[in-house]
């Protein structure tokens, strides 16, 4: 890794997939989600895209994209 991209700050990569439910879902109920869109959800919520409330029930997309 080169220093410039240490200082630019780091990228993640996300597929169609992610990018087409980061753009559906602002803040989103799970119990409302079918069992691949929960998935997608999981994964983007291990990457830091989105973060879990304090409810466990809905999660919100993070504001340091």
């Amino acid at each position: 890794m080169k220093i410039v991209q240490l200082l630019s700050g780091f990228s993640i990569p996300i597929s169609n997939e992610d990018q087409d439910f980061i753009r559906k879902y602002n803040t989103v109920n799970l119990e409302k989600l079918n069992e691949h869109e929960l998935w997608v959800a999981q994964n983007l919520v291990r990457r830091g895209l989105y973060k879990i409330s304090n409810d466990n029930i809905t999660i919100t997309k993070t504001t340091n994209e």
